[in-house]
């Protein structure tokens, strides 16, 4: 059975700063890309930062320089360190992992961590 599970999430202050990690089991882990998401109530869910099997991290637009994602194949783990926290960072985060297989997609998610930023 296929688990991904957030931890870290959290009330922080604005400026402050949170770490959510992402433990797998039940998959093959440094085979998946992973990312971490973001959802509002009434909004799309919004990709927020990936990593790929190699290593190589891309962000959106509006956590450039803010956060950072990383991951310990070791350990199963990928992780989400947010500095400088924003309100509009207020959001429940989501793990994922995909990957394709024979052309087959697997794409699989946690249950989500809410984070809140506020004064």
């Amino acid at each position: 059975q296929v688990q991904l599970v957030e931890s870290g999430g959290g009330l922080v202050q604005p400026g402050g700063s949170l770490r959510l990690s992402c433990a797998g089991s039940g998959i093959i882990f440094r085979l998946y890309d992973m990312g971490w998401y973001r959802q509002v109530p009434g909004k799309q869910r919004e990709l927020v930062a990936a990593i790929t099997t190699g290593g190589s991290a891309n962000y959106a637009d509006s956590v450039k320089g803010r956060f950072t994602i990383s991951r310990d194949n070791a350990k199963n783990t990928v992780y989400l360190q947010m500095d400088n926290l924003k309100p509009e960072d207020t959001a429940v985060y989501y793990c994922n992992g995909n990957r394709r297989r024979f052309g087959a997609p697997f794409d699989y998610w946690g249950q989500g961590t809410q984070v809140t930023v506020s004064s």
